[in-house]
C-alpha cells in the first residue's frame, strides 16, 4: 500500500475510472514538489501507480 495519502487516492481514482480526479491529483502533487512542499517519493508513487494500474471504464 502507498505510503501518501494522495497516492491511494490516485488508485482509487484509475480504479474507479475517474480521469478527471487523477489529473487533479496529479497536478496538486506536481505543484507541491515543484514549490518543494514535497520530496520526490510522493511523485514517485504517483507514476509507479500510473504505470502499473490501468483506468477503468467509468460506470
Amino acid at each position: 500500500m502507498p505510503e501518501h495519502q494522495s497516492a491511494r487516492d490516485y488508485i482509487a481514482a484509475r480504479n474507479a475510472g475517474n480521469a478527471d480526479a487523477a489529473s487533479r491529483i496529479v497536478t496538486e502533487v506536481t505543484a507541491r514538489y515543484e514549490t518543494r512542499t514535497t520530496d520526490g517519493s510522493e511523485l514517485a508513487e504517483l507514476l509507479n501507480a500510473n504505470l502499473t494500474i490501468p483506468l477503468a471504464q467509468e460506470g
